[in-house]
């Protein structure tokens, strides 16, 4: 028996990173069919070598988290690749990609592609934006044109021991980032287009790649994030700002909306915090509200089980 990390999944075949560095290629017993699963890219699994070099997998070991679009497992961290601008930067689509990735529970790396191609005042204005993302915690990367590689080197830096993927509005420019990180990797890239201010998708299959002692996703772009998968009354404990001044809210559970005595709220009115996180916060709140339960997402409707006559 053997333990490894599906690194690639390509026409039914799974790609294992074994403990010793060594890759095999596996393929999935039908008994997770039964189970109603199947193995991801990032799952840490068990499985047997058979004679003609390709093993099966056993068993997939317990995952960390899991994503769906795109199909990962077991994601440590992730590089949120925002557009200053071609596409236009968008502080709601941020902050939604935020709130998504401290559901399930991944570290959000900020990196802001294309400032090259801002106005001086453009530049200094989505700086100091940057800057308070970094004050309330967030690892930010802001690249400054004269070092032109400081954004690399503190990137490479947080590779290591990680699973790591890149994220973003289509255009922002993931593989292009990632092909200054290694240009070996040779990721197709989309020029965006001018009718739509949107790039085309270029990146097809999942897999990890290893790069600076870790594992790194190169995946689809995202364009927005339709569904909150948590309750109106949870959104709060995913703005990190948010929540370190709820402590000194009048009531424990304050949902920082019409409660008086809200901390929140003051440090809004006094510019301490974004403005934009809370009409951000107040617009997911009413998304959350008005959202459709999932059965109804998935065009499900419950079967008449009375008899008929």
């Amino acid at each position: 028996m053997h333990t490894g990390q599906i690194i690639q999944l390509l026409a039914g075949f799974y790609d294992v990173l074994t403990e010793d560095h060594k890759i095999v290629r596996t393929r999935a017993r039908g008994n997770f069919r039964n189970q109603k699963t199947s193995p991801l890219v990032g799952d840490m699994i068990d499985f047997k070598e058979s004679e003609n070099d390709t093993g099966y997998i056993t068993k997939i070991h317990t995952r960390e988290n899991e994503l769906v679009r795109p199909p990962l497992a077991n994601i440590d961290q992730a590089v949120i690749v925002t557009a200053a601008t071609q596409p236009s930067f968008s502080a709601n689509l941020l902050d939604r990609q935020l709130v998504a990735l401290a559901e399930k529970h991944i570290e959000a790396i900020l990196y802001f592609s294309k400032t090259d191609l801002l106005s001086p005042t453009e530049f200094q204005d989505l700086q100091k934006i940057a800057g308070y993302y970094q004050k309330i915690g967030y690892q930010v990367i802001f690249p400054i044109s004269s070092q032109p590689d400081a954004d690399l080197i503190e990137l490479k830096e947080s590779f290591k021991n990680q699973l790591t993927i890149f994220m973003g509005q289509t255009g922002a420019g993931k593989s292009t980032l990632l092909n200054r990180i290694d240009s070996k990797l040779n990721i197709a890239t989309g020029e965006v287009s001018q009718a739509l201010n949107r790039g085309k998708h270029t990146t097809r299959k999942v897999s990890l790649i290893p790069i600076e002692d870790g594992l790194v996703a190169d995946t689809p772009g995202f364009s927005t994030y339709a569904v909150f998968e948590m309750a109106d009354t949870q959104l709060k404990e995913y703005f990190i700002d948010f929540k370190k001044l709820s402590q000194n809210c009048r009531f424990r559970e304050c949902l920082h909306l019409n409660e008086p005595g809200c901390a929140v709220k003051v440090a809004v009115e006094d510019g301490s915090v974004l403005s934009s996180r809370y009409a951000n916060y107040e617009q997911f709140i009413e998304l959350i509200r008005n959202q459709k339960p999932e059965y109804k997402r998935k065009g499900y409707q419950k079967k008449d089980r009375r008899k008929k006559k």
